[in-house]
């Protein structure tokens, strides 16, 4: 609100707080003429998963409410089942919305989930970023997730689910104390006598929130003053950036590897302090696929090359997945051109480099069109006339993601 969109998805797993949402988000969609759709993501990890499914589809049907079933196939058994669950739940419902034209999506998460995030982050020593737990609004692969009942309680939604005669279904996992939910969950019980409950930890996080808000403002402000984005690199002023606080350099570093290196995650806090101690020191650094150094008064971050040194692509798809190569309008023959980082050996032979003004080291991780071994053009070390390279997310989005993220 005020301006709804036309159409909402809603994650509905079956659980008490999703059955919840499904049925009083299908009341506000009557009442302003949104049409809703429903998914369910099946991660097929335990018996009775497809079965829990179909009751939800059941449920939607009574209602009149189109549904469908997400089905998780990929995992390979490397890495933490429940991270990797979580990126597969989100991208499947991504790749969902976006099939159906949709552009929001709402999740059941509640107060009783706030609270649990919070201590499990404390835990993690997370900063102020992480206690301020989940937002209710947040872009991400290129969808804006909702959560509409952050603020209210899990028994209250139960209360509301018995008071309608919907039934909903208990995950087993909710008793299983090998999930670090869980002991939250239960950790919450055994500090009730602190009074630290879940009104507490919510308050908390808001608060934290507004301070998140305050520093992202403040990195913004300093972006604005001191960065500059040459040949698809941050460059930061040196003096600028030096009179600022701590934190504030801290997060500008975070978002410069995270726009160049292409990543949805932040770098480790431990690899993101390494990296500024060594550029203080005036020697370079490397962390999450970027490269850092001081050049010329400022401090430059770039794509390192030994990330992308076998990265290839054909000339029509982005490469490393942010640039984008445009050819002349009169090309001719484009059979077996394909997208490679230039490199040492491209870099020999564009005799005009020095007049791009971006310093060597950055240009031999840029985009170079590539036949074979001979190189066709390198649009960012001056060698191919009307070939043009851009960054998929420029200037515009860079800054964006300061305030946004």
């Amino acid at each position: 609100m005020p301006y709804p969109p036309e159409r909402i998805g809603v994650a509905v797993s079956g659980g008490g707080d999703s059955m919840a949402l499904l049925d009083l988000l299908q009341i506000f969609c009557t009442a302003e003429g949104i049409t809703l759709h429903a998914a369910t993501v099946d991660h097929g990890l335990r018996e009775g998963s497809a079965e829990e499914a179909a009751i939800v589809a059941d449920q939607c049907k009574r209602i009149g409410i189109a549904h469908e079933t997400l089905l998780w196939k990929d995992w390979t058994g490397e890495g933490n089942l429940q991270a990797e669950a979580r990126k597969a739940r989100y991208a499947l419902l991504a790749r969902w919305a976006q099939g159906l034209g949709i552009d929001t999506v709402a999740l059941g998460h509640t107060a009783d989930d706030q609270a649990e995030t919070v201590l499990m982050r404390l835990a993690r020593r997370a900063g102020v970023d992480g206690l301020s737990a989940m937002r209710a609004r947040r872009v991400r692969e290129g969808i804006t997730w909702v959560r509409p009942l952050l603020s209210v309680r899990r028994r209250a939604l139960r209360t509301y689910l018995r008071a309608k005669g919907i039934d909903w279904i208990e995950d087993p996992s909710n008793e299983d104390q090998i999930f670090d939910r869980i002991k939250a969950r239960q950790a919450l019980a055994a500090l009730a006598p602190l009074e630290i409950d879940v009104e507490g930890l919510c308050e908390v996080a808001d608060q934290l929130r507004q301070a998140r808000e305050a520093l992202e403002w403040q990195t913004f402000i300093t972006a604005q003053k001191a960065v500059t984005l040459p040949a698809g690199a941050v460059v930061i002023g040196e003096k600028l950036f030096e009179t600022e606080p701590a934190e504030i350099r801290r997060r500008l570093f975070v978002r410069a590897l995270n726009w160049v290196s292409g990543s949805a995650y932040p770098p480790r806090r431990a690899a993101v302090s390494a990296v500024i101690c060594q550029v203080a020191r005036g020697q370079a650094g490397t962390t999450d696929g970027c490269h850092v150094r001081r050049i010329g008064g400022a401090i430059w971050v770039f794509r390192e090359l030994n990330a992308v040194r076998s990265v290839a692509c054909p000339l029509d798809k982005l490469w490393d997945n942010r640039w984008r190569i445009t050819p002349p309008e009169k090309l001719g023959d484009a059979a077996g051109l394909e997208i490679r980082a230039l490199g040492e050996e491209g870099l020999l032979q564009c005799p005009d480099w020095r007049e791009t003004a971006v310093p060597r080291v950055v240009l031999l991780s840029s985009p170079a069109v590539w036949r074979d071994d001979a190189l066709v053009a390198a649009p960012l070390a001056g060698k191919g006339e009307n070939w043009h390279a851009e960054v998929k997310n420029g200037e515009d989005a860079f800054f964006a993601t300061l305030l946004s993220h």
